[in-house]
């Protein structure tokens, strides 16, 4: 029997694969042009480095990738006014000036707004805690402050913006890839492929950047113990390194000649550890130098758990004889630790300053003259204070290794 067929049948066809090639570059084009807007709040303070990682090795070009400008009453009386939702925390509410900002105040519109929901963060505390995650506040802060830019119509939709808020478990890598491909397959156009090597460079930038500041803080305190200098150690949540919400409180002390270490950069090199924890390991009162379990039970909150860590280290290190303690108003997470904190530092007559309810007023003059009384004390005491710890300490102290090396 005849079976008649159609030329068509037999024409060339381009394979699957290249069918697939096809769509990825016309993906990669396409993000290519995309411009990203980033809200510089909360959490992107720890993790910014890890998002530009992600979206460069993903095709977007560094120079597309905005950033929104520091916290301040300019920008959120001009773009953010009357956007704000019931929210006590102010770096939240803040957030909305931020949101304004990246919406409405760009000479080159931005396509996509990118406000992660973290869910956990990566910690150097990791695996000596209980859990390391974000505040419950800034999990739900990306659909609070959404919510202030659709109360009367769709800001997003009318500007053409694809709103992206992925919930995220960074310090889980193994959950990312699957969370940040479900959330932004549709706004950057993503193929599952795509997405493990893009996440994977995401880690090794943040990395990479966290490791180049903990050598800097390294040098520092180098430097000071050369000198038998004191230097300042800051606890405080990443966020308060915005000036608008730190209010620039260590900028002051740093340009008065003391450096100033924040303790999510305090280095973690291996011999500066043992110089400082190895006896109480060695007595079975700690099981690492990363334990907190013997001041700090509730091990749950990364930014909470290296704060009360930051306050172990700094009793113990000698040339940090000032401690900052830094807190924003109503901040629930912060208040149960202010006094096991303070009696930590204190335990070696470390000096404690506590800067609480950032926000609750306009405190450039009473910073002003508490500035001037912590220089008054970190000038008057801080070489009893270098001398007290030093004697706690073995005295081959890894800070002038090198200089016993030259010599």
């Amino acid at each position: 029997m005849n079976i008649r067929t159609a030329r068509s049948w037999f024409k060339s066809r381009p394979s699957a694969h290249a069918a697939d090639s096809a769509r990825r570059a016309a993906a990669a084009a396409r993000r290519a042009g995309l411009r990203v807007g980033i809200p510089k709040v909360l959490s992107v303070w720890g993790t910014h480095q890890f998002w530009i990682g992600f979206l460069t090795a993903l095709g977007v070009p560094a120079r597309n990738i905005v950033f929104s400008s520091d916290t301040s009453e300019e920008q959120f009386r001009t773009y953010g006014k009357g956007r704000g939702t019931v929210e006590s925390c102010y770096p939240v509410k803040a957030a909305s000036g931020h949101y304004g900002e990246l919406i409405f105040g760009q000479r080159k519109p931005i396509h996509v707004l990118l406000h992660p929901m973290f869910y956990t963060l990566p910690s150097f505390l990791r695996g000596h805690v209980a859990e390391t995650m974000a505040c419950t506040r800034d999990m739900a802060a990306a659909e609070n402050v959404r919510a202030g830019f659709l109360r009367e119509k769709d800001v997003f939709k009318e500007r053409g913006i694809a709103y992206a808020n992925p919930v995220v478990s960074l310090a889980e890598p193994e959950l990312v890839r699957e969370q940040l491909y479900e959330s932004l397959k549709e706004a950057l156009a993503l193929d599952p492929g795509e997405v493990e090597p893009a996440v994977e460079a995401g880690y090794r930038a943040l990395q990479a950047f966290n490791e180049e500041m903990r050598a800097a803080s390294r040098r520092a305190l180098e430097w000071c113990a050369e000198r038998s200098r004191p230097c300042v150690l800051v606890l405080a949540r990443s966020y308060h390194m915005d000036p608008g919400v730190g209010h620039e409180i260590e900028s002051e002390l740093q340009a008065r000649g003391y450096p100033v270490i924040w303790a999510q950069y305090f280095p973690l090199d291996g011999d500066l550890l043992e110089w400082l924890f190895g006896a109480e390991i060695r007595r079975g009162e700690i099981r690492s130098p990363f334990d907190i379990s013997d001041v700090w039970v509730s091990s749950y909150s990364a930014s909470t758990n290296e704060i009360v860590w930051g306050a172990k280290a700094a009793a113990r290190l000698p040339w940090a004889t000032c401690v900052l303690r830094l807190s924003s108003y109503e901040c629930g997470m912060d208040q149960p630790t202010f006094t096991p904190v303070q009696r930590i530092v204190e335990a070696t007559g470390t000096l404690y300053f506590k800067f609480g309810d950032l926000d609750a007023t306009k405190p450039a003059g009473s910073v002003r003259i508490r500035t001037e009384t912590i220089l008054y004390y970190l000038e008057q005491y801080s070489p009893e204070i270098i001398r007290r710890k030093l004697s706690y300490l073995p005295p081959e102290c890894p800070l002038l290794a090198h200089r016993s090396a030259l010599a």
